[in-house]
């Protein structure tokens, strides 16, 4: 049974649907990140987990218990630690003092306080910063005293919203890491907000992909990168190309299908949904840089090979981005930094079929 279950949860603004009947099941334990661009739901839909949004209709239930359908349960009542993308500590405060109130509000001892409060700042690598305040702490480690805080009640669950996204690049990357070993160790489950790709990639156990207030896959990092369910999701993971074009033969006995391009060449690829595969529909094929292989001279005996010129060079460090002029399609390829080739140079591509993937 999973230990977070939302049911046909629908949330609405006036006319506007922010969260359009989803479902989806977390399991205890798992660090589930809901990812999509602004205006997608990610956030209504953890603020619904939280209690801080009452939906228009379905229900959340946690560890078993029905947080809508059978009354309300306040946000206090629900066991759940939340981080803010803002933070939110108390800047009057010392940082003790931030992670310690939601303890004062339940009364314990001073004794019991102060164990807890020590606890959670060694968990979150803070030992023997409870008597600064917040201005006197750097990003990086007041959104450690925001986890602190979300922590120190021991909750069920452990919500972040957006945690990283008033950091610094190195930052970020760095606190990324921690999160997931802390949740990991504390044996927690999370659900986790981010526009950020690279950051649900790195963070995630699974990923729930939204847009316009719908679920449109959810998996584990390296299937949703791999699998796309459809171009949207392509296209918000990763970089990828899309060729488009229709499909000119979908043989019901082989796992690949052809499709003529707008520049008027043949390119085999899979589909995932082999249903979906009907002659003369169109389609985009995506095929990620790194998937595609360059040479001088055209290689003999393959499918899927195409001439261009390489129309820009761009250094990145560690690789180049070539992008190549196929018939007016700009393709886009990832070859290793000491690749020679100028702009202006010809190129043949070859695009693996098995690589290549036709999405609607």
């Amino acid at each position: 049974m999973a230990f977070i279950k939302i049911e046909k949860l629908l949330k609405k603004f006036g006319t506007m649907v922010a969260v359009n009947h989803i479902d989806l099941e977390i399991e205890k334990g798992e660090m589930l990140t809901l990812l999509g661009p602004s205006g997608c739901g990610k956030t209504t839909t953890l603020r619904c987990i939280a209690g801080l949004e009452k939906p228009d209709e379905g229900d959340i239930l946690i560890d078993g218990r029905p947080m809508f359908s059978k009354g309300f349960v306040p946000p206090s009542q629900r066991e759940i630690g939340m981080v803010f993308q803002n933070y939110a500590v108390w800047p009057h405060l010392r940082v003790f003092h931030n992670i310690a109130y939601g303890l004062k509000l339940q009364k314990l001892s001073k004794h019991v306080i102060k164990e807890k409060v020590t606890e959670a700042l060694d968990s979150v690598g803070l030992t023997g910063l409870g008597r600064r305040y917040p201005g006197q702490l750097s990003g990086g480690q007041q959104q450690r005293v925001a986890l602190a805080r979300a922590l120190v009640r021991n909750p069920k669950v452990l919500l972040l919203d957006e945690p990283l996204s008033n950091l610094d690049a190195k930052l970020r990357e760095k606190m990324r890491f921690e999160i997931k070993s802390l949740v990991r160790r504390m044996h927690m489950t999370a659900v986790y907000v981010t526009h950020d790709q690279a950051e649900a990639m790195v963070i995630s156990d699974r990923i729930a992909v939204m847009e316009t207030g719908n679920i449109v896959q959810v998996d584990v990092p390296e299937e949703i990168y791999k699998k796309p369910a459809n171009r949207f999701v392509a296209d918000f993971i990763g970089t990828t190309n899309f060729i488009p074009g229709e499909i000119s033969e979908a043989p019901r006995d082989r796992d690949l299908i052809h499709v003529k391009t707008e520049f008027g060449q043949k390119i085999s690829c899979r589909v995932f949904d082999s249903a979906a595969a009907v002659v003369n529909q169109k389609v985009h094929v995506s095929i990620r840089p790194e998937d595609i292989e360059v040479f001088t001279k055209s290689p003999e005996g393959r499918d899927n090979l195409f001439k261009g010129t390489i129309q820009h060079r761009a250094y990145l460090g560690n690789f180049l981005y070539f992008f190549v002029n196929v018939d007016s399609t700009m393709i886009r390829v990832q070859v290793a930094y000491d690749v020679r080739q100028k702009e202006g140079e010809e190129l043949f591509l070859y695009l693996n079929p098995e690589k290549c993937i036709a999405l609607t």
